[in-house]
């Protein structure tokens, strides 16, 4: 093998190595781009206004901690709907007092 040979060989391995470092590079560079922009989205759901806080003292004696907008009148009828269940609450009175 003659020396220009030999001189070529070492040049391709030396592209071939600058070749790997540079795509690393930019593969390091995308990730850490993407991964910067996904921290800079929020999606927050919007807060509902749940009105006051409310007990309703029902006649067996035990109290409902709930929220004024979340009880509705319909028919004489008082009911808690939420939003999974509706529950009858029919004959408690409603206190309006501040709860945690």
């Amino acid at each position: 093998m003659t020396r220009s040979e030999l001189h070529m060989g070492k040049q391709k391995s030396k592209f071939m190595l600058m070749s790997i470092v540079l795509l690393g590079f930019f593969a390091a560079v995308f990730t850490a781009l993407y991964f910067y922009s996904q921290s800079l989205i929020n999606i927050e759901a919007p807060k509902k206004e749940l009105g006051e806080k409310i007990i309703i003292q029902l006649p067996s004696g035990k109290s409902v901690f709930t929220y004024e907008n979340l009880v509705v009148k319909e028919e004489g009828k008082l009911f808690y709907k939420g939003e999974r269940n509706t529950l009858d609450l029919t004959g408690g009175t409603i206190v309006y007092e501040e709860w945690e």
